[in-house]
């Protein structure tokens, strides 16, 4: 075990058995002696990692206000094991809460805020659901930044080209240009198939818990239509929709930044 340069401790965890098992990193950075405040969760989005600006940025206000950060890298990304092409949205859940179960019995977590950016939206959706199955911890809030819930459903299946729908059949892959890297997106139809089983847009959302929506207009990506749709879903929860009309979908700005730690801090100093 190590600290890297935000005072987190570099750790792993095995999670999954035989053939499945995987080595997932964690940076995990101990709250200050007497804090209360709600531990703050990173849930990244598709390909990205605990070194990106958000993430690094979420562990800074952390360790401004005392409190507990966990980031984690999905398997198949970061300095995680496992190949990126068996990520399914269960597989990369089941490491969230792998991590979250560890952050309960090596910093004390008993109530967390979880932060997902696009993707990590969608688990974070997911994650709720199942932590409140759990009598040792509690959701303060959750903070969801340009959310993609049934991404794989919603915006994927509904454009898919011939040639993807090809490539899926035949290779069980297509892949995808991406503005954001050299390497292209690249979507299984494994990924696919199992985003059905994981659609929450299917009903009232029941988290039980605030909620801070952020969404860029300029998003073309997640189109802020769909961020609209999600608040109805969560028809039954304390939402906030903060939209940012030059917004893009990475919302990494200073100015964005700034919007996301407000939203952040504030449901982690909730009683």
């Amino acid at each position: 075990m190590a600290a890297n340069g935000n005072g987190a401790r570099a750790d792993f965890i095995t999670v999954g058995t035989g053939e499945a098992a995987r080595q997932i990193a964690m940076a995990l950075q101990p709250a200050a002696s007497g804090n209360t405040l709600a531990h703050l969760v990173w849930l990244g989005g598709y390909r990205s990692d605990i070194s990106g600006t958000k993430a690094v940025e979420l562990a800074a206000l952390a360790a401004r206000i005392g409190t507990a950060a966990i980031r984690f890298d999905y398997s198949g990304h970061g300095a995680s094991g496992g190949a990126f092409i068996d990520g399914t949205i269960s597989r990369w859940l089941e490491e969230a809460l792998a991590v979250i179960e560890h952050a309960v019995k090596t910093l004390g977590t008993r109530r967390v805020v979880l932060v997902g950016s696009s993707m990590g939206g969608w688990i974070a959706l997911r994650a709720v659901a199942e932590l409140a199955k759990r009598k040792d911890i509690a959701i303060a809030g959750l903070v969801l930044i340009a959310p993609a819930p049934d991404f794989t459903s919603e915006l994927i299946e509904p454009n898919l080209t011939e040639a993807e729908r090809t490539a899926l059949a035949e290779r069980g892959q297509f892949e995808e240009p991406t503005p954001y890297g050299p390497d292209p997106n690249i979507y299984t139809l494994k990924l696919i198939e199992d985003g059905r089983e994981n659609r929450v847009l299917t009903g009232v959302i029941e988290t039980g818990c605030p909620v801070h929506i952020l969404q860029g207009m300029a998003d073309p990506d997640v189109p802020y239509a769909h961020a609209v749709r999600l608040m109805e879903h969560l028809s039954g929860d304390d939402v906030v929709l903060t939209m940012i009309r030059d917004g893009d979908h990475r919302l990494s700005r200073p100015q964005d930044i700034a919007k996301i730690l407000e939203a952040a801090e504030g449901l982690a100093r909730l009683p």
